[in-house]
């Protein structure tokens, strides 16, 4: 059972990162599109609506990966010391 929470912890984690790195694309792209049809601008909108969104994507992805390495080095300091993680019913 432990095994099983550790997978759908690390597939959360997953989850995501995907999320934090696709999201922000594509809300740019899709915003960019909108605008381009709504108010008849030109295509330097879509250019500069992806150039956002990579910039975005790429914030994502540095703050995901510096949360999973913080929480990665939790883990291992906890398995070189031994202690167990803090549950809510350990009293």
């Amino acid at each position: 059972m432990k095994e099983f929470y550790r997978a759908a912890r690390l597939l959360s984690w997953v989850t995501q990162f995907g999320f934090s790195v696709a999201a922000p694309l594509a809300g740019c792209i899709l915003l960019a599109v909108w605008l381009r049809g709504q108010f008849g601008l030109g295509g330097w909108v879509v250019v500069l609506g992806i150039a956002l969104g990579l910039m975005g994507a790429a914030g994502g992805l540095v703050t995901s990966l510096r949360r999973m390495d913080r929480q990665g080095a939790a883990e291992q300091k906890r398995q070189k010391t031994g202690e167990s993680p803090v549950y809510f019913n350990s009293h």
